[in-house]
């Protein structure tokens, strides 16, 4: 009953431009990740970018959070608004715990597997940005939606795929030569599937919320 009550409410519907813009900042934090991927002379630029976005991200995560104690109406669950704007932030977080450690080790060459894998975590993010926006109307969108997480979930398989082939990679590559050339690769390896949970943590979350809205 509660729930087709609220129907009838008006919503606050400046969470969805929060939502908005902190989708935005993780899409550029995973390009910008992608782009450090490719080593080189620029890769420490691309660390600082990925920092820079995650900064903004965390400014909006605490605008959201501040929103929600503040507002009578919310478009749903509290608790639900908290977990999702958490999960898409630990997101970001990861990406940069990523990026730190390339800036520790001074790494500025990658490993074909960890370029492959930035690729997913890009997509990973464009299907978290074109997916929130639609919760404003769960009902008309839910095959959509229901597509995109699934999509998602597929996305973390593979770059579990990738993170163990990687792993076997280093190994047989380094075994005989430098032991601290494979302990930072499997940190980096580490980081990005990490990422990768992440997203299917969002995935999850925006799932939990279409249960409970349809």
């Amino acid at each position: 009953m509660l729930r087709y009550f609220r129907a009838f409410l008006p919503k606050e519907e400046r969470f969805f431009d929060l939502f908005a813009q902190h989708t935005n900042t993780v899409v550029q934090g995973a390009q910008a990740l992608q782009d450090m991927l490719r080593g080189g002379d620029e890769t420490l630029v691309h660390c600082q970018r990925v920092s820079h976005f995650e900064s903004e991200a965390d400014s909006i995560t605490r605008e959201v959070l501040t929103a929600v104690r503040r507002t009578f109406i919310t478009p749903f669950d509290r608790v639900d608004i908290k977990n999702l704007i958490t999960s898409m932030d630990d997101a970001i977080d990861q990406m940069q715990q990523t990026a730190k450690a390339v800036m520790l080790f001074e790494v500025r060459e990658f490993e074909p597997p960890m370029r492959e894998i930035g690729a997913l975590l890009v997509e990973s993010a464009n299907l978290v940005g074109r997916a929130v926006p639609l919760m404003q109307s769960i009902g008309p969108n839910l095959q959509m939606l229901t597509a995109m997480t699934e999509e998602i979930t597929k996305l973390e398989g593979r770059v579990d795929d990738l993170h163990d082939i990687g792993l076997k990679e280093l190994f047989l590559k380094h075994r005989n030569a430098n032991t601290m050339d494979y302990i930072v690769g499997a940190e980096i390896y580490d980081h990005l599937e990490k990422v990768a949970d992440r997203f299917d943590d969002v995935a999850n979350e925006i799932n939990s919320i279409v249960i409970e809205q349809v």
